[in-house]
């Protein structure tokens, strides 16, 4: 079948991002004229992937949230508490079922064209913006863009860490979790010179998302990996279990700038805009927020927002902050999470990591750690020189 060459919006690739506008754009009736075509260079037809998050209000994907989570967890060597939620609720949802409800959706949608496909090149052109794809031109008014950034890496100017893990979702043979607390970091293993911290989403007493997670620049063997996880089990007593399922991820945490838009007509989603926070790897949500920005704006005014994610300055610097300690002395980051969580309830951290806090509640925060580590990251920003790890440390 022959599909139109020419669209109001062109989104290309059809993972979280992509999606996401897409299911944002079909929801909005101001856009429901709005010709749309959404180019996938895959299937997502597995189970690749979970987004976990917290939220204090609705969301659109509440219906196909896997499950939540009333209590957190926060663990280190000599501090360990366990916080209930009153404002919050941590969730989860699994890959699969989202791919599944955004394409439903799509499909009862007449003014979307799906297309397998890859897009090798995106330009001005006159209508706006082509795209030079595997199956042909295709022309439209504004194209989305959430192919994965390509950086040219300047360590001299910008940080460079990767947040990596592989995870298990096991089946164990005797009661081994608290299905209604999230270990959010349990930072108690050794740092090895680095940020390193065993994450757990328990779904019943006997089955559980476990894994392991580091913040540094390299990824290791997945044998170490998988010991880290054996050890952990066995320290609940653990030893007979079943993998049922398994994770792997390296996701870039960086300072290096992103830009929000490609040009006057290609906007950027995802990590191609910087929608993965550096300095904890979290995504979904502001993928989601960035969604219903563009969207509000294209329905308001005909373009996308000047502004299209609408970040603060401030939180950027924050992150560069952390980002340069964790790349001088990684494993200075379990002593910084743990007088944040020591000295700030759950419900602040959360507004402060979603970037909704104010300026004295940033304030508190930032007072509530020991500033010598920061002040040094202040001093290497200032001069524009990333920190370095000393040999040997």
């Amino acid at each position: 079948m022959t599909i139109p060459s020419n669209y109001d919006y062109l989104i290309v690739g059809g993972g979280a991002a992509g999606l996401s506008l897409a299911y944002h754009i079909s929801q909005e009736p101001r856009l429901a004229t709005k010709r749309v075509l959404l180019i996938e260079p895959e299937a997502k037809d597995q189970n690749d992937r979970t987004w976990s998050f917290w939220a204090d209000e609705p969301m659109l994907f509440d219906g196909i949230v896997a499950h939540e989570w009333s209590k957190i967890a926060f663990r280190s060597p000599g501090f360990e508490r366990v916080f209930p939620l009153t404002r919050h609720r941590y969730k989860m949802i699994r890959g699969l079922d989202y791919y599944q409800f955004v394409r439903t959706a799509l499909a009862a949608a007449p003014q979307f064209t799906c297309l397998r496909g890859s897009v090798s090149k995106l330009q001005a052109a006159a209508a706006g913006v082509a795209a030079e794809t595997s199956a042909g031109t295709f022309t439209a008014q504004y194209a989305f863009d959430s192919r994965p950034p390509q950086m040219s890496q300047r360590p001299d100017k910008h940080r460079y860490l990767l947040q990596h893990f592989v995870g298990w979702e096991v089946e164990t043979t005797q009661p081994a979790f608290d299905p209604g607390t999230v270990e959010f970091m349990d930072f108690r293993g050794e740092q090895q010179h680095e940020a390193r911290f065993m994450y757990v989403l328990p779904f019943s007493e006997r089955r559980a998302l476990v894994e392991y997670t580091l913040f540094s620049a390299e990824v290791l063997p997945k044998a170490e990996y998988e010991q880290a996880m054996r050890d952990y089990l066995a320290g609940l007593g653990v030893t007979d279990f079943r993998i049922e399922a398994e994770e792997v991820g390296a996701i870039p945490m960086t300072d290096h700038p992103l830009p929000a838009t490609g040009g006057v007509h290609i906007i950027n989603l995802g990590t191609r805009a910087g929608r993965a926070k550096p300095s904890t790897g979290y995504a979904f949500k502001r993928i989601q927020a960035h969604s219903a920005r563009l969207v509000q704006a294209l329905a308001a005014t005909g373009r996308p927002p000047t502004n299209p994610t609408g970040d603060r300055w401030q939180f950027h610097l924050f992150d560069t902050l952390l980002l340069d300690i964790m790349q001088r002395q990684g494993q200075q980051t379990r002593e910084i999470f743990t007088e944040m969580f020591q000295r700030n309830s759950p419900e602040r951290m959360f507004d402060f990591l979603d970037e909704k806090t104010s300026w004295k509640e940033n304030f508190q925060v930032m007072n509530s750690v020991t500033p010598w580590p920061f002040l040094r990251s202040i001093w290497h920003v200032l001069r524009g020189r990333p920190g370095q790890r000393k040999e040997g440390v």
